[in-house]
């Protein structure tokens, strides 16, 4: 029956109407901003009228929204709430909008209404609890669910365990009151059964094959949600249906559900706010009929903030293929709706699938090897679409090394070039090699400029070889310049075998800034890959043991192939150049390489590798050095534990770090403990 009294029964005394229309997040009593004007103080507010018993609004902003919800509904659809024909237009828009399904071919008991027949609440007045609405006695009996009930249930895969789960009860009757305060009873029958989902202080009547289907009883909630309760603490996608069955379907499949009273009724944002956090994915699975369609498109709107999606079924939304019970019930399987998800997921990452595709590895076709660029003793240091990093303290001779990678790659194969124990590969394509220099001053660049030239027994510095001073520019202007130039020498020289930056710390603000960090190492990198060349960064740090200090250098020591530091021998004239990091294999087995200035020559010269004592010295201070700190933190350490931390430490493979295993249990630096034979402790060493 379309009335006033059965409107407010079926909406919580108007409270879902209020919310509905106004869709802001709002409390009872409490003044909030009224959406439906430019409203810029708070002074609105729902208040539950003791005296009519169900809610009205009250705007001391503006009195004309001020009233019950039928009068709100008058001033948004301009209709008079004081004439029968205005108030009837309202009585059915409220039945059509909210999806109540009241009968209004029986329009009785319709009234008239005064949108201000209510004087606002004292300020002295108590703030009123969220629900105050009377609550009618009820009375049901229980019954266990008969065969053909549960024959019902399982149309769509529903069991008598799904059911139990969710509280969901069959009755043998029903008694209560009307609006009238008359009482009145129903009575389960094998063709008309009752059933009832059972809430915290709330029941909910569910009549598949009578009229009215759904009834309501107990204490009405500030908002309904059926299985909330059930869901788990972190899953991967939850589903908005649009009610109960469709819940318990889902369920039944292995799928997380809730579902609102009806599609109609206003989702709490602060709900699906909380849900958020513990699912990936949350999706409106509403019916594919008008009504389901056109309120699953306004929550989707309403919802965007939270990257909600939605999901329609490939159904024709006639009365017997509208929602996802009757998608099951038609035959389909989990699998299918799975794949129907999937194909969601590929619609709404169709660009990003694209340009992914492009980065798969096609094992059918494996992709060229990288040459290599900069090597010792044939392990590769730097090669194409990487990151090279030099490091070392002030003075140690890191420009100078730089420049004999130059020299390597100016030079030709015929002559002998002196690169300081590395080999370059020449650069015989004539392609770009650039220089940027971001410390040192033009002339102190010009000189260094001339001494790779004389390095590499050339007449004249050829003209791919391009070397700019940065130091006066700002640091935002270094590295568009870089990009910029990288990406004209490219084409103009058909390609680029080698970039250097002497000072990639001068490019942003801090070196211990980790979001800028993160940004100028991703970019150089990504720069690296497109142009398919190797780009050294020359880092004025001095290393800590096998690590680089600050943000910058534990993302270069991340991203880079590999990491050389220049440091300073016991005698101060020689500078010795060792492996901190290689990608493939063991930095501490790269030779350690001398060179110093020589005046005779006027330049610095190789003077050959360390001995093999001195490099093993060397490898046994640094692996005491690691062992000291990891052990520091834990005492004692299994194989397996101790492997990991090594790999984890040293950035090293698994293979690599048992081989280092073997080497410190060699030197005693680490030894099994004597109280049990499957730990290691650090070994007591002077």
């Amino acid at each position: 029956m379309l009335n006033k009294n059965e409107i407010l029964s079926r909406t919580n005394g108007g409270l879902d109407v209020f919310r509905y229309y106004l869709n802001v997040e709002f409390r009872i009593g409490r003044n909030f901003l009224n959406p439906l004007y430019k409203d810029s103080k708070a002074s609105c507010n729902i208040f539950y009228d003791r005296h009519k018993q169900y809610y009205r609004m009250k705007d001391f902003g503006d009195d004309t929204y001020s009233g019950d919800c039928f009068a709100l509904v008058g001033n948004i659809h301009r209709l008079d709430c004081k004439s029968a024909s205005g108030f009837i237009e309202i009585l059915s828009i409220i039945n059509r909008d909210l999806n109540l399904s009241l009968d209004e071919r029986d329009k009785a008991n319709i009234q008239t209404q005064s949108s201000k027949s209510i004087s606002p609440p004292k300020k002295n007045d108590p703030e009123p609890p969220l629900i105050q609405q009377q609550v009618k006695p009820y009375k049901i009996t229980r019954k266990e669910f008969s065969t053909k009930e549960l024959n019902f249930w399982n149309q769509s895969g529903i069991t008598h365990d799904v059911l139990k789960q969710y509280k969901v009860i069959s009755l043998m009757d029903f008694s209560s009151k009307n609006n009238n305060d008359k009482p009145f009873s129903i009575e389960s029958t094998t063709d008309e059964p009752i059933f009832a989902y059972l809430g915290k202080s709330r029941i909910k009547l569910y009549r598949p094959f009578s009229n009215p289907r759904f009834m309501y009883a107990g204490e009405p909630e500030e908002y309904y949600c059926f299985g909330l309760e059930q869901l788990p603490a972190k899953g991967d996608v939850l589903f908005i249906t649009g009610g109960e069955r469709d819940v318990l379907t889902l369920a039944t499949h292995g799928f997380h559900a809730i579902c609102f009273n009806s599609e109609s009724s206003n989702i709490p944002k602060r709900i699906i706010h909380k849900l958020v956090y513990r699912f990936k994915h949350i999706v409106i699975l509403y019916d594919v009929d008008k009504t389901g369609l056109s309120c699953s498109q306004k929550h989707y709107q309403l919802l965007r903030e939270f990257d909600v999606k939605r999901l329609l079924l490939p159904m024709d939304g006639s009365k017997k293929e509208k929602d996802i019970t009757d998608y099951f019930r038609l035959g389909y399987k989990r699998g299918d709706f799975l794949q129907l998800f999937v194909e969601h997921l590929d619609n709404l990452y169709s660009e990003t699938m694209a340009v992914l595709k492009s980065c798969e590895i096609d094992f059918s076709n494996p992709p060229a090897s990288v040459k290599t660029i900069i090597s010792i003793n044939d392990v590769p240091l730097g090669t194409q679409g990487n990151l090279l990093c030099i490091t070392g303290g002030e003075g140690s001779g890191k420009s100078n090394y730089a420049g004999s990678l130059i020299s390597g790659a100016i030079g030709d194969k015929i002559q002998s070039i002196d690169s300081l124990g590395t080999s370059v590969d020449a650069n015989l394509k004539n392609k770009a090699l650039l220089l940027y220099d971001t410390e040192q001053s033009e002339v102190q660049l010009y000189k260094n400029s001339l001494n790779i030239l004389k390095r590499s027994k050339q007449k004249r510095l050829p003209d791919y070889f391009k070397a700019y001073c940065l130091t006066g520019m700002s640091r935002n202007e270094r590295l568009q310049a870089i990009v910029q130039s990288m990406d004209k020498y490219y084409y103009e020289f058909g390609g680029i075998h080698m970039v250097i930056i002497d000072g990639i710390a001068d490019l942003i603000g801090s070196a211990n800034d980790e979001t800028e960090s993160l940004r100028i190492v991703d970019e150089l990198y990504r720069l690296a890959g497109i142009y398919k060349t190797c780009i050294i960064c020359v880092l004025h740090f001095v290393p800590n043991g096998l690590k680089l200090r600050g943000h910058l250098g534990s993302e270069l020591q991340r991203k880079a192939a590999a990491i050389v530091s220049i440091e300073k021998d016991d005698d101060p004239n020689i500078s010795v150049i060792k492996a901190l990091k290689v990608r493939d294999g063991s930095p501490l087995d790269v030779p350690l390489i001398q060179f110093a200035w020589d005046k005779e020559v006027g330049m610095h010269c190789y003077l050959g590798e360390k001995t093999k004592e001195e490099k093993d010295k060397r490898k046994e201070n640094e692996l005491l050095n690691v062992a000291r700190s990891i052990f520091r933190i834990k005492p004692f350490l299994s194989y397996l534990e101790l492997a990991e931390e090594l790999q984890q430490v040293m950035d090293v493979r698994e293979r690599t770090a048992k081989s280092y295993i073997k080497f410190m249990r060699e030197k005693e630096i680490i030894i099994k403990d004597p109280s049990n034979d499957s730990i290691f402790i650090l070994g007591q060493l002077k």
